[in-house]
């Protein structure tokens, strides 16, 4: 067993973090036996702490001791009123954490402060919601015909597998480990090897909350500890946010063990503007819609379309505002700190692979390259750092890798359109389609483009909003199946059919022997 959590100082709050992180399994963190991940702050290029990943061996335990849990019914079995009880402890524990955790978010995945913040506050709403949710699910009465009562109810599926990403560690998770719990699974996570601190934590709050030891397992590792979870036939649902070339592999490792498959997938959200939109506000959430966490969002605003009777004036003042967020760029845990880094120098090359290769008559209006110098706004050094500058890009093709393919960057293309049906023709030009934005004052429009767009969630006068209550899931390329709401708690159980003949034993044996001497007609099904 790994010591308790240490206290450390940081920005003026004592902070929970570990000496050493590893797999949590059953009750308790453990030292797990696969290679060693070193956490690294992308703002600094410091080590965070060291975390030792689950091997397969590991991973095949703690499938085993899931089994277990959920087979002995502690939690699979029991009322819905105590599992709704249990969760919404969890989410008031949850909710005094989270000063802290937004601490640890930030550092371990180089956002700011000011956006975990937010962020971290809206998680308790999601255990709230299922653990009422759970609550308020009524089975029902088929109506089969003949002396017979059929009641339909909904049961778990067993032991589930989450692979939850690097860019929102803790909010990911739990939208996937509230509905999942709340139907009374047993449910393995394996974090993102680069941002597993706050999911560890997360284990122990649900132990003191009251959740049955074994009932959530959080493994970390990297491909081999993914790989050997979702290849388990005792798994009986898969659950990930990825890349759509993961999603892909683990989609079909899934199907050969006819197990439920939910996949987030990738995407590049379109964002149309229309000449009659308010101007500045939709800068202001254009803005927000790319360059919210650096633009590591699967719906990130990434491709602009603006009407041609309004683009010089949209792009020049949309340009402005990017520029006032580069200079307002510096320390993540500094609160006016306005944008972070991205996760690691490693994407951070790909991102400028990526611009730098883009068609030759396009032109990059703004940023295009990381930052390197003393922050303007704390003297903060972000040469140790990940920072890219927020990059604005125009003339792109639609053929391009920057138009068609998920840069997960603060890279934004932009083109203009000429009619509504040109409009909608480029919003659609492009494999993926989880998220969309429309801007205009026309509530007609509005309706009847959203109904054309290709997309999971179509945002109209603002970006990226979320809710418990509200389904998220992407079309195309973009996945399959919903997180949130009654489809998500539905996914994470099956329906039970009990068909109970009510006849009298006198009525039944005239009317239930098939192979009755008489020979006469029966009714069969």
């Amino acid at each position: 067993m790994l010591a308790n959590s240490a206290r450390r100082l940081i920005s003026g709050q004592c902070v929970r973090i570990r000496s050493e992180y590893g797999p949590f399994i059953g009750e308790k963190m453990s030292k797990g036996s696969g290679p060693m991940l070193s956490i690294i702050n992308p703002s600094t290029g410091d080590q965070i702490v060291d975390v030792s990943s689950a091997s397969p061996a590991d991973v095949a335990s703690a499938i085993s001791q899931a089994t277990s849990a959920f087979i002995s019914g502690k939690w699979s079995r029991t009322s819905v009123q105590h599992r709704a009880t249990v969760l919404s402890r969890l989410a008031r524990e949850l909710e005094k954490r989270v000063p802290e955790l937004a601490i640890v978010e930030s550092m371990q995945t180089g956002r700011t402060i000011r956006e975990m913040k937010a962020q971290l506050a809206r998680l308790p709403e999601w255990i709230d919601y299922f653990a009422a949710l759970t609550r308020t699910q009524q089975g029902f009465v088929a109506p089969t015909q003949g002396t017979l009562l059929n009641y339909v109810t909904r049961v778990p599926l067993g032991v589930v597998a989450q692979i939850t990403p690097f860019n929102h560690p803790l909010l990911i998770a739990v939208k996937k480990i509230a509905p999942a719990l709340a139907a009374g699974n047993s449910v393995i996570v394996k974090p993102s090897e680069i941002a597993p601190i706050s999911v560890l934590e997360l284990a122990q709050m649900a132990i003191d909350a009251g959740v049955p030891p074994s009932i959530l397992t959080v493994l970390p590792g990297g491909v081999e500890t993914a790989q050997a979870l979702v290849s388990s036939p005792l798994i009986r649902k898969v659950d990930v946010t990825a890349g759509t070339k993961a999603g892909r592999a683990i989609g079909s490792i899934v199907g050969s063990n006819l197990a439920s498959y939910t996949a987030e997938l990738g995407g590049k959200a379109p964002i149309l503007v229309f000449s009659d939109a308010d101007i500045p506000s939709a800068v202001n959430g254009v803005a927000f819609a790319t360059f919210v966490a650096s633009g590591q969002t699967c719906v990130s605003g990434t491709r602009l379309i603006v009407h041609e009777n309004i683009y010089d004036e949209f792009v020049t003042r949309l340009v402005e505002k990017a520029q006032g967020i580069t200079r307002r760029i510096g320390d993540p845990l500094n609160p006016v700190s306005a944008m972070g880094t991205i996760i690691s120098l490693t994407h951070l090359e790909r991102i400028s692979a990526m611009v730098s290769q883009r068609s030759k008559k396009s032109k990059v209006l703004l940023g295009g390259h990381r930052l390197t110098s003393a922050s303007s706004l704390d003297g903060f050094d972000m040469s140790k750092g990940s920072f890219y500058a927020p990059t604005i890009i125009e003339g792109v093709d639609i053929e391009d890798e920057l138009w068609q393919e998920e840069v997960f960057g603060p890279v934004l293309v932009v083109t203009r359109f000429k009619d509504e049906e040109s409009g909608i023709a480029l919003a659609n030009a492009c494999k993926y389609g989880l998220g969309a934005g429309i801007w205009t004052r026309d509530v007609a429009r509005a309706h009847r483009v959203a109904e054309k767009i290709d997309a999971g969630l179509v945002w109209v006068n603002t970006h990226h909003r979320n809710d418990p209550s509200s389904p998220w899931g992407g079309m195309k390329e973009s996945g399959i199946g919903r997180e949130n709401g009654v489809e998500a708690l539905e996914s994470y159980s099956q329906s039970k059919s009990v068909i109970v003949n009510t006849a009298s034993a006198e009525v039944s044996r005239e009317t239930e022997d098939w192979f009755a001497e008489d020979g006469i007609e029966k009714r069969y099904g």
